[in-house]
């Protein structure tokens, strides 16, 4: 399913990408987690994978504005 998400401040055709998350390991793609973050010694954060969501972002290549959805579904592309 391919549909176009317009930028809700200046109706532009929203791209679709990721906003990279910077470890040791090189680059992952960000994740939202419920609940509270739990320092962990070894890792930095205590997370539950199996309980963590991708995160995809929306750009606006007009005006910069950038939305996010955390979803298990696939999301509709915008201009890719």
């Amino acid at each position: 399913m391919n549909k176009s998400v317009e930028c809700m401040r200046c109706h532009a055709v929203m791209e679709l990408g990721y906003v990279a998350d910077v470890s040791q390991g090189g680059y992952l793609q960000q994740r939202w987690a419920p609940g509270e973050p739990e320092p962990s010694f070894w890792t930095g954060l205590k997370a539950k994978k199996d309980q963590s969501v991708p995160i995809v972002t929306l750009r606006c290549p007009d005006c910069g504005y950038l939305e996010s959805y955390a979803s298990r579904k696939s999301f509709p592309t915008a201009s890719v």
